[in-house]
């Protein structure tokens, strides 16, 4: 099987596009070719295509998430997704609150399948335990790491952890912010970072906080997990499905779907947890398996 992506761009970093370079290195190995030189037997397009074909060849889509923030033409900006999710012989979707949430949107579609986000284990296994000075002294290193807009919450990670941890214990925020919400010695803001370089904070880390609201399946969540950490994340939305058995699941108000200020989160009461029924496979191998048997039922 030789397969085109739609609208991935591996020079990126971003999650989709993370996610495409490790999907890309699995598929090597399982006998899925990615040669954009040869014909394709399928499309797996990321989110949505502006482009019309009239060739034939399936087209799977890859959802992560659609648009229903008030403060955005919301209905504008889903439209060509709407379209894609259309024609889409097969649509993947990261999760199962992703599946619910675009279903109440789009409507239900005729064959869909959720596959939630995968970890390259041995490229984790290969990566080296962050060392720094910075962080020698102290007992405990704890981590988030986001493209902080308002509804990732960076106020509420850190208000986390300076009430759970212990005076010897660090906070580094990966990731651009705007603007630095605490100062404090326990606290480093190290900015925009490399995907090795987050791995190797991750396995120095004891604990990954990710108090998100909404998010659908976030990447860096998978690959802390999958690293060691133990991972704080709220109930709302779909990042406890891959937060792990022994993750800080935070309880809020479950969300009706209904259009709403996503960059107005509502303040986190970190007193109301609730144990984390979620357990799914998040080896990368396995999850690049599943996307094949999903797409060769589409060419056969």
């Amino acid at each position: 099987m030789n397969l085109h992506f739609e609208n991935v761009n591996l020079q990126s970093t971003s999650g989709p596009n993370h996610f495409a370079s490790k999907l890309i290195g699995e598929f090597k190995k399982i006998g899925v070719k990615t040669d954009h030189t040869l014909v394709p037997d399928v499309r797996l397009c990321f989110i949505e295509t502006p482009r019309v074909f009239t060739d034939n060849v399936p087209l799977f889509q890859r959802l992560d998430g659609i648009y229903f923030n008030t403060a955005q033409d919301y209905g504008k900006l889903n439209s060509n997704i709407q379209r894609t999710y259309g024609v889409a012989d097969g649509v993947i979707f990261q999760s199962h609150f992703n599946k619910s949430l675009v279903s109440k949107y789009f409507g239900g579609h005729h064959n869909s399948v959720v596959i939630h986000n995968g970890a390259d284990i041995g490229f984790i296994n290969n990566v080296t335990p962050l060392e720094h000075d910075s962080l020698d002294k102290f007992e405990n290193v704890w981590c988030c790491a986001s493209s902080w807009r308002p509804h990732k919450r960076l106020k509420e990670n850190i208000r986390y952890f300076l009430e759970h941890s212990s005076e010897q214990d660090c906070l580094v925020v990966a990731g651009s912010c705007e603007e630095k919400p605490f100062k404090s010695e326990r606290i480093f803001y190290v900015g925009n970072v490399t995907v090795p370089q987050l791995i190797s904070l991750y396995k120095r880390s004891e604990y990954f906080i990710h108090l998100a609201w909404l998010d659908h399946c976030p990447n860096v969540v998978v690959d802390a997990r999958a690293s060691g950490c133990k991972i704080v994340c709220s109930s709302a939305g779909g990042t406890q499905e891959i937060a792990g058995p022994n993750a800080v699941v935070v309880r809020e108000e479950k969300w009706d779907f209904q259009p709403t200020e996503l960059y107005q989160p509502p303040i986190l009461n970190f007193d109301d947890k609730m144990q984390n029924e979620w357990d799914i496979e998040y080896n990368m191998r396995k999850v690049a398996e599943r996307y094949k048997d999903f797409l060769l039922r589409g060419i056969e």
